[in-house]
């Protein structure tokens, strides 16, 4: 038997090829409500795209416990191993906008649901360990760099160049954009990182420092700019051809979960900030444990409900993870949240893709959305707390350690007390010949059109960094190399 078409209200439609008109040539009459219904709902196919990470791929998947971590966390889903938890993951480019290419130079976002049995926790992160800035009071200003001139609309290599030479922080990263690592084959050629510092908790109330380190196991493998071209003039769909169709074939792929640990007190020990989003930790002092994999296995029936409405935030941790004073993550756990409810609605974690698989209570009540009764454990009279009629209530057993912090309330800079420069220097002498070549001249495209003046003050961090860096940058992009000069006269405060 086949089904029948209806409208959203269940109303049977008999005819769903012609308008309703008074007579065979019209006009129409706004008594159709069948059409009326369809052309209203078209011009609601759409929600606002995300203002960064726009253009995403998805899949889901199953994560494996590989090794016992309980010593450093309590978390449920690390607790013993073998233990599985169901995940949603989501992919992206940073800049670009749903329609843009997925094989352009651009930081990749990699983002992780996992539907844990004590609510989601959401790893929320990118395939590079640092980021541009470390204070998020400057990532609406960067961001705008990376979007489109408001006066032209084109994107202006002019306004991010600028923004990137006043700001010596992101040394580090604008290296690993600019090298070959800044344009990954695919989703799956890539890996992810927390980025930020978290922390871990255990039953005993201790708290350690944690960064998280999803690694590849289909190996790096990256595209330069000339095969890009090649790439995106066959498809502007490369990344999510590749995804669907390794899991669709049954190669799933995986990647494994490290984790590097540092305990609470020597925070205060090391001679760099470990909260510092442009830093590493050393491998050597912190290095990395096994903690578990994961591998996608199963694509979207519905990129939309699926995908599209996927809503990470890092405010979403369980007991057992917590967060760090990363400043950073501190504004990202408030903006994330925030933005999802702007973008989705007020409820939108009740949404399927991103609702629990664990029980929810909680008193927020009505509002945009509200598709699901306010009495979800059937009590009518408990719609506040505390109260007397056996609602929800509170459980201190989950209560997180204190976190330690202490200072006055001031407005920080890094800048006169921190190196720029050793992290990326660093990462430039591990790069061979050939791949500082290549970092050499993607830089110089990415530079094109940008005034002199600009690019000579970014020189001058490249030569703070190496003086063959500067030197190099300088003959690829085919300017005097005054930076040798320049950077003397340049506070080193500047850092």
């Amino acid at each position: 038997m086949t089904t029948r078409l209806t409208t959203t209200a269940g109303h049977p439609v008999a005819d769903n090829q012609n308008s309703l008109t008074a007579g065979a040539r019209g006009p129409l009459l706004l008594q159709d409500y069948q059409l009326l219904e369809k052309l209203a709902h078209q011009n609601r196919e759409r929600i606002p795209e995300r203002v960064v990470h726009a253009k995403g791929w998805g899949a889901f998947g199953t994560f494996t416990v590989t090794r016992d971590l309980t010593r450093y966390t309590r978390a449920r889903l690390f607790s013993e191993v073998g233990q599985q938890t169901e995940l949603v993951a989501r992919f992206s480019t940073v800049a670009g906008e749903q329609g843009a290419a997925d094989n352009e130079r651009d930081v990749r976002g990699f983002s992780l649901k996992f539907y844990t049995e004590e609510g989601n926790w959401d790893m929320v992160g990118n395939n590079t360990p640092v980021f541009f800035i470390r204070d998020a009071y400057k990532f609406p200003d960067f961001i705008h760099t990376q979007k489109r001139h408001p006066r032209t609309h084109l994107r202006s290599a002019t306004a991010a160049w600028d923004f990137w030479s006043l700001s010596p922080e992101s040394l580090h990263q604008v290296t690993i954009l600019m090298s070959e690592r800044g344009n990954p084959r695919s989703p799956m050629h890539m890996n992810g990182y927390g980025s930020h510092t978290y922390s871990f908790w255990n039953e005993a109330g201790e708290r350690f420092w944690v960064k998280f380190h999803f690694k590849t196991q289909q190996g790096h493998e990256f595209v330069t700019d000339e095969e890009a071209e090649r790439i995106v003039g066959r498809t502007r769909e490369s990344y999510g051809e590749a995804l669907h169709s390794a899991i669709a074939e049954g190669r799933y792929p995986k990647w494994t979960l490290y984790v590097q640990v540092m305990p609470e007190r020597e925070a205060e020990e090391v001679p760099y900030n470990p909260f510092d989003l442009t830093k590493v930790w050393p491998h050597a002092d912190y290095p990395l444990l096994e903690l578990g994999e994961f591998e996608l296995n199963r694509n979207p029936t519905d990129y939309f409900t699926e995908v599209e409405m996927a809503a990470y935030s890092p405010s979403n941790i369980v007991p057992g993870i917590g967060f760090s004073p990363d400043k950073m993550l501190q504004a990202r756990v408030f903006s994330y949240a925030d933005a999802h409810r702007y973008r989705l609605g007020t409820h939108y974690e009740a949404l399927p893709v991103n609702r629990p698989h664990a029980p929810v209570h909680h008193y927020h009540l009505d509002g945009a959305m509200r598709f699901f009764p306010n009495d979800t454990a059937g009590r009518p009279d408990a719609y506040y707390e505390p109260n007397s009629f056996g609602g929800p209530a509170e459980d201190p057993s989950v209560a997180e350690p204190p976190l330690r912090v202490s200072g006055d309330a001031d407005r920080y800079s890094e800048r006169t007390r921190t190196d720029d420069y050793a992290q990326p220097r660093a990462l430039f002498h591990l790069f061979d010949g050939e791949q500082k070549a290549r970092l050499f001249g993607n830089i110089a495209r990415a530079m094109d059109g940008v005034p002199e003046e600009i690019i000579q003050r970014q020189l001058v961090l490249f030569h703070r960094v190496d003086p063959a860096y500067a030197e190099g940058v300088a003959r690829a992009v085919g300017v005097e190399n005054h930076a040798a000069t320049e950077a003397g006269r340049a506070p080193a405060g500047m850092a």
